[in-house]
């Protein structure tokens, strides 16, 4: 109920000062001096990533070899039978002395319990978890149930379809050491981002994250996790009381509740950890309406124990309140548009006239979209070393992905939260569909081989 009348509260304040705006205020002024304000604190992250590469590339940060402590990686599988031996067996080429995986059967219905009792039987540093049917259901409950039994004086999460390379842990743990870090995330990438558009926008739409996640790792901001790769101190997460059970996205959550606690969370663009892509449209609106609903929710629950913080950076606080900004946006934009065209009626002026035409509106969506637009095409040019015509048509089409999913999304999670019951679905990700999508195009090819072979026989007849 809370989070449902401080948003009620947000929309009604913003919708006052748009119609304020608009009627006594010079609104193309305001709109140069909104966009004004998001390009110099883009500039200024940008500049700081930059500052922040040169130095490290002049001073390459001196590494503790000493420092190794004993890692207790987690894999939460529900339902995940097809893809949890090809994880398992990924994680354990990892070049690090001390580890132990922890793979949790969370109330799976296929044949996921005993396929990672198997591995537990021919793996030493496999542990399989198997927790009861009517056990709370949520990734957050998941770990928080393995954490009871994991000895490691580290966390490091991964997702039942990741992979990784040997290096992982030697690149990430390091980071991990200053006093004030309580958690380092890894660079996500899409490993079947070629399957198809869908999945080229999610890695692009990674990609521009781990731009922007650098760059607020540069100014100390508020860095996120991300659910899978991310390495948390076992010290951080007893100060946190571990993860919360009742939120659906785990990652943002606890990240959030890192930065009130006054931790550090480090970003590490060094170090990778592949996931597959989702390759149908449905799959990938449930999935982001998980992500986008449990970050809304969070930042509705946590602003004011952010902003009100004494253990957490000032720059932490600022950075997140812009952050937010790309929330609002969205929901002002169709405000704004939709209280011009409530003027045209009413006012009963032109349409066709200067003074009613949507162009400031349609000037500062120019702005965010090639805002968007540049951003993206110079994080694929930086990390993926993408020609550069490519990387002007893949930025194209991402900027436009996100108009379709984000827009949209947004109008609906508002609603939901201001007008249904709070609902603990997790919207769960399918995983296997790189071997489905095969399957599905080899299928495909076969009919078509048994169709020309008919055709033949008739020809012949």
């Amino acid at each position: 109920m809370r989070e449902r009348i401080l948003l009620f509260f947000i929309l009604s304040c913003l919708g006052v000062f748009l119609y304020v705006f608009q009627n006594h205020v010079d609104t193309v002024k305001g709109f140069i001096i909104l966009c004004s304000c998001m390009i110099l604190y883009g500039s200024y992250s940008f500049a700081a990533s930059q500052y922040q590469k040169r130095k490290l590339k002049k001073h390459p940060p001196v590494i503790n070899e000493n420092y190794k402590p004993f890692v207790s990686i987690m894999i939460p599988a529900h339902n995940e039978e097809t893809v949890i031996t090809n994880t398992v067996e990924n994680i354990l080429k990892i070049d690090y002395p001390n580890y132990e995986i922890i793979v949790i059967d969370d109330r799976s219905s296929d044949n996921t319990a005993s396929v990672i009792k198997e591995l537990e039987n021919k793996h030493s540093n496999v542990v399989a978890m198997i927790r009861d049917k009517n056990a709370f259901p949520g990734k957050s409950a998941v770990l928080n149930d393995a954490f009871k039994i994991a000895k490691g004086d580290a966390i490091l999460v991964f997702d039942a379809d990741a992979s990784v390379e040997p290096d992982f842990l030697k690149k990430l743990v390091p980071i991990l050491e200053p006093a004030d870090v309580g958690a380092v995330q890894a660079r996500k990438i899409i490993k079947n981002k070629d399957v198809n558009l869908l999945t080229r926008c999610q890695n692009n739409e990674y990609t521009m994250d781990a731009q922007l996640q650098l760059a607020r790792d540069a100014v100390k901001g508020a860095v996120e996790l991300r659910g899978n790769g991310e390495l948390i101190k076992r010290e951080a997460l007893i100060d946190i009381d571990g993860w919360n059970n009742y939120t659906i996205t785990d990652d943002l959550d606890m990240s959030t509740r890192l930065h009130i606690k006054g931790w550090d969370v480090r970003f590490c663009p060094d170090t990778c950890v592949y996931e597959e892509g989702i390759v149908f449209l449905m799959p990938l609106f449930r999935q982001r309406r998980r992500w986008l609903e449990g970050t809304i929710r969070r930042y509705l629950e946590y602003f004011w124990a952010a902003m009100t913080s004494k253990k957490m950076s000032l720059r932490a606080q600022f950075d997140m309140a812009m952050y937010i900004t790309e929330f609002i946006m969205p929901l002002w934009f169709m405000m704004e548009v939709a209280f011009r065209i409530i003027k045209i009626f009413t006012d009963k002026i032109d349409p066709y006239s200067l003074h009613n035409i949507l162009w400031s509106s349609l000037i500062v969506s120019a702005v965010v979209g090639i805002g968007f637009f540049m951003t993206i095409r110079y994080s694929l040019r930086r990390f993926d070393n993408v020609p550069r015509l490519s990387s002007i048509k893949q930025a194209f089409e991402t900027t436009v992905y996100f108009l379709i999913i984000w827009f949209p999304m947004e109008i609906f999670i508002c609603g939901k939260i201001l007008f249904c019951k709070k609902d603990m679905n997790w919207g769960k990700t399918a995983h296997g569909l790189v071997k489905e999508e095969k399957e599905r195009i080899k299928d495909k090819i076969n009919r078509k081989i048994q169709e020309l072979q008919n055709k033949l026989q008739e020809v012949l007849k």
